[in-house]
């Protein structure tokens, strides 16, 4: 078993995936960096940045949490555009993490599953940038998925 994926068909939409979320896990990193100002920028909404002011962990800690997956998914898609070596179960990571991209940027078109503390503005942008990361990962699984076997 070769240790990566041939390059080929869709490694250019999962590296661009890949980049996409790696894109992601440092903007999150930057929130902690940043503060209150860059939480409230971001969308994490006033109850997290309202905490970043009074200097407690918790913040910080879903922060770096997310931006850790963010930087496993990356890894996948990368793993998947034979960018980096082959990750246990890549199939399966990549589906997964194209349906949890796609699910998260079609929500906008359920506005009742919406926080209120965010604009409008926010939630349509963010939507569409979330879906266009899933869009990347799920075009780039499809076209890949022949040469992703084990």
């Amino acid at each position: 078993m070769s240790p990566r994926v041939s390059g080929g068909s869709g490694s250019g939409w999962l590296s661009a995936g890949g980049w996409l979320s790696l894109l992601a896990s440092g903007l999150h990193l930057g929130c902690i960096a940043g503060g209150p100002d860059w939480y409230r920028f971001f969308g994490a909404g006033e109850g997290i940045a309202q905490a970043a002011e009074r200097g407690e962990w918790t913040p910080a800690l879903l922060t770096v949490a997310i931006a850790a997956i963010l930087a496993i998914w990356a890894a996948y898609a990368l793993a998947g555009a034979g960018r980096i070596r082959r990750l246990p179960l890549l199939r399966t990571g990549l589906v997964t993490i194209s349906a949890v991209y796609l699910l998260r940027g079609l929500a906008v078109l359920q506005p009742q599953l919406w926080r209120p503390d965010l604009s409008d503005t926010f939630k349509l942008w963010s939507s569409l940038i979330v879906l266009g990361y899933g869009l990347a990962y799920a075009i780039g699984t499809w076209r890949a998925w022949p040469r992703l076997r084990p």
